[in-house]
């Protein structure tokens, strides 16, 4: 049984990652969020007995905080994300994957815990899902391809986890629901769960 976690991340540009976060805390800030957000993300994933793929935005990186001997990486393809996420899912089970999940790197409440559960309850069920607060998913997880799936989804808006759920439901598949978490995609997010972000000596938000 083969397994994979592919990790959807950004370059680390300033200006273009967390943007909506940058609307109100300035691109710097903004940047050294999303630097604290991928540091977290590899410290749940890389002791992981996982088939681990890293799908940069923009360019593959070579030399940086994914250690090359623990993840592969590749580059996303696709107009939209609903296209980018169904081609590394095909990727990932036409190299002999069974069970694949995705995640992104926006979400500072995940654990290495909630990714295995995530595994464990993909067995007995079709689909496994983690609900965002912010009515989209911080991962999904399949054992078959669905391109319904990443089909005529609202991205990056609060319909996003509602118009899956009803993608499942018209294709009878099961579903397992993860704890609901919050992604960190506006200062409110931020501001939530910013004293355990940065260490005291840091600057504050």
């Amino acid at each position: 049984m083969k397994q994979a976690l592919l990790i959807f991340v950004k370059n680390l540009i300033h200006g273009q990652v967390k943007t909506r976060l940058a609307a109100t805390v300035g691109n710097d800030m903004a940047l050294t969020v999303y630097q604290k957000l991928l540091q977290h993300t590899v410290t749940i994933t890389h002791q992981l007995t996982l088939n681990k793929i890293v799908f940069y935005s923009n360019s593959l990186v070579e030399t940086d905080i994914w250690k090359n001997n623990v993840y592969n990486k590749q580059l996303q393809s696709g107009i939209d994300l609903g296209e980018r996420m169904q081609n590394a899912f095909i990727a990932a089970f036409e190299n002999g994957n069974n069970r694949v999940a995705i995640i992104g790197s926006d979400c500072f409440e995940l654990t290495s815990t909630i990714i295995l559960k995530a595994f464990e309850n993909l067995k007995n069920n079709d689909v496994v899902i983690g609900p965002a607060k912010d009515g989209g998913y911080y991962l999904l997880a399949i054992k078959k391809n669905h391109p319904q799936l990443f089909q005529n989804i609202n991205w990056s808006t609060d319909e996003v986890l509602k118009q899956t759920l009803s993608v499942c439901n018209n294709l009878n598949l099961s579903v397992y629901l993860l704890p609901e978490l919050t992604d960190i995609d506006n200062e409110n997010d931020l501001n939530k769960i910013k004293d355990k972000l940065f260490s005291p000596k840091e600057i504050q938000v």
